[in-house]
């Protein structure tokens, strides 16, 4: 491969996967994913050596586990504040669901408006429902902390993998 060519995938796919880091700011942006996309793009592009088998395989754990951990944290310390797991699930899909129609907002909104109206709905107590939603928007902190770190260690092991081809 030429070096031009090689350097332009490399710098091409260092901002794919910084744009996905960044992006992670936004909860139900889809940063990991892109960051994996990334990497096995880099991977189809120039070849999987052993080495870059064993390290996708390392950053497609992390990526699970990203994807994972993001809703585990986020529902888990609004279920802890009160929050019944249906809501959280409808609020979780009006998340989706507003990001896809409302772009790239609506699901900022969607999320935290439908769980507080539902467990206000469910609780009759105001004061219980804000706490739900305090749960949620502290979950949503810890969950792009966590992601953010893994999202890093996918970009600092994809760099192990493409300067060492």
């Amino acid at each position: 491969m030429p070096a031009w060519l090689s350097t332009t995938i490399f710098w091409t796919t260092l901002v794919i996967m910084f744009v996905g880091l960044f992006g992670l700011v936004v909860p139900v942006f889809p940063g990991i994913a892109v960051i994996w996309l990334a990497a096995l793009g880099y991977g189809v592009a120039t070849g999987f050596t052993t080495l870059g088998w064993v390290l996708f395989a390392v950053i497609t754990v992390l990526f699970v586990t990203g994807a994972v951990i993001d809703n585990v944290l986020m529902s888990a310390k609004a279920h802890k504040e009160g929050a019944a797991w249906s809501s959280l699930v409808l609020g979780i899909l009006a998340g989706i669901l507003g990001t896809i129609f409302f772009p790239p907002f609506g699901g900022l909104i969607a999320a935290p408006l439908v769980l507080l109206l539902l467990e206000y709905l469910r609780q009759r107590d105001f004061k219980k429902a804000l706490a739900t939603l305090r749960g949620l928007a502290i979950g949503w902190g810890l969950a792009f902390v966590v992601r953010f770190l893994i999202g890093a260690a996918m970009i600092g092991i994809w760099l192990v993998w493409a300067i060492n081809r």
